[in-house]
Order: structure tokens, then C-alpha cells, then sequence
């Protein structure tokens, strides 16, 4: 005689609409969290890099200055297709800010952001920039004093470099444009004398060094150059 009790129910095998849109934003905001994570240690891992590379490229420089007696022209050329791309002009030091020779001093052609052409005749992304006091590009001397009053400040327009007394204001600037690939502030006036360094942060992602003239005659009187 066949039996009258109910069959036992299905069982569930598999997720409810809701179960699995609660497993997608979990999902979401796991593998978000973790992009963010990646992008903050790349970003930190550029920061570093680009100090690191500042240290070398000033040793570089002036190591140049110690072997030549002067320091190197900026580089004027934006075509990577030609032979002067990359090395110092020495007729580009009264022209005001160019880029970093590169070649000439065997150093970084471009910050950790930047990039190599893409096409032909393309300019890479993120060169250093440099410039130089146009004095410090022939023999140097100890009566060699600022000729273009460089000078170095803070972000809010406070000195960082003596600007009381040519014969201690910078003769040489380097620096990286950051993540942003823009001059910020006053390092976007091509035209001036005055350069900024900071913390890099919210509008200012510039990242400077400079070379004092203490500290390039030092590095030649070390070497045995007669000043």
C-alpha cells in the first residue's frame, strides 16, 4: 500500500538573487580596495625613485664639473630623432630652463612617470628639467658669482635658498614635474628666476633639488681643480 507522507522538499542548491548581489559588492569593494592598495605603493615607489635619481643625477652633475671645470648647458632639442637630443648645448646656457642633458652626463632620460616616444619625433613624457646659471657654463673661478639670480622657495613663497647674497644662491636646478606632468606654480613660469621645492601633495607634485655654489666649489677644490 503506497505511503500517504509528503516527500521531503529539494534541497537548495544554488544562490538566491540577493545572496549573490551581496557576494558582488563584496567582491567590488574587495578588489577595489586592493587597486587602491597597488596604486598608493606604485605611487610611493615613484616618490622614492625620483629622490633617488635627484642624489644621482646632482652627483652626476657634479662629478661632470669636477672633471670639465664648469657645469653642463641644459638640453634644448625636444626631437629624440636628432643627434644633439640629449646633450648639453653649450650655447643654450643664457636661454633659460631646458632639459637635462642626459646623454652627457649618462643619467635619467625622463622621472619615474615619464615615458619613451611612442612615435617618431614624439617627445618623451616627463623630462627633467634643468637650468643653470648661465656663469656656471664656462671656467669657473673663485670670482665666479650668480650671473641670472636663481633662488629656491617654498610653495607659500618663503626662501629656501639665501637670496641676500649672489655668491650663495643656486647655480644649478633639477627637478621632476610628478605624477601630473606639469610645472606646478612657480616652476611653470618659464620666464622667471625663482623656482619652488615642497611636500609633494593637493597641487604641488614638483619634486626639486639644487646645487649650491658652496657646495660645487667644494666638490672642485676637492677634486684639485685651481680656482
Amino acid at each position: 500500500m503506497p505511503s500517504s507522507l509528503p516527500s521531503p522538499p529539494a534541497l537548495q542548491t544554488g544562490f538566491t538573487l540577493t545572496e549573490l548581489a551581496i557576494v558582488l559588492v563584496i567582491m567590488s569593494l574587495l578588489s577595489g580596495g586592493i587597486l587602491l592598495s597597488l596604486s598608493a605603493q606604485a605611487e610611493s615607489r615613484h616618490l622614492n625613485d625620483t629622490r633617488q635619481q635627484l642624489g644621482e643625477i646632482k652627483d652626476a652633475l657634479l662629478g661632470f664639473a669636477a672633471a670639465n671645470g664648469y657645469l653642463p648647458c641644459p638640453d634644448v632639442d625636444s626631437d629624440p630623432r636628432n643627434t644633439s637630443y640629449g646633450v648639453s648645448d653649450n650655447t643654450s646656457c643664457s636661454s633659460g630652463e631646458g632639459w637635462l642633458p642626459f646623454k652627457t652626463l649618462g643619467t635619467y632620460e625622463h622621472d619615474p612617470w615619464g615615458s619613451h616616444r611612442t612615435q617618431a619625433g614624439d617627445p618623451p613624457q616627463g623630462r627633467w628639467r634643468y637650468r643653470l646659471d648661465s656663469a656656471y657654463g664656462s671656467a669657473i673661478t673663485l670670482a665666479t658669482s650668480q650671473a641670472d639670480g636663481l633662488a629656491v622657495v617654498d610653495r607659500s613663497g618663503n626662501a629656501l635658498t639665501n637670496s641676500g647674497n649672489d655668491k650663495d644662491r643656486p647655480v644649478a636646478i633639477i627637478y621632476s614635474t610628478g605624477p601630473d606632468g606639469i610645472a606646478n606654480g612657480r616652476n611653470g613660469d618659464t620666464t622667471g628666476n625663482e623656482y619652488a621645492a615642497d611636500i609633494p601633495g593637493p597641487g604641488f607634485d614638483d619634486q626639486l633639488l639644487w646645487i649650491s655654489r658652496p657646495l660645487l666649489f667644494n666638490r672642485l677644490i676637492a677634486a684639485g681643480r685651481q680656482l
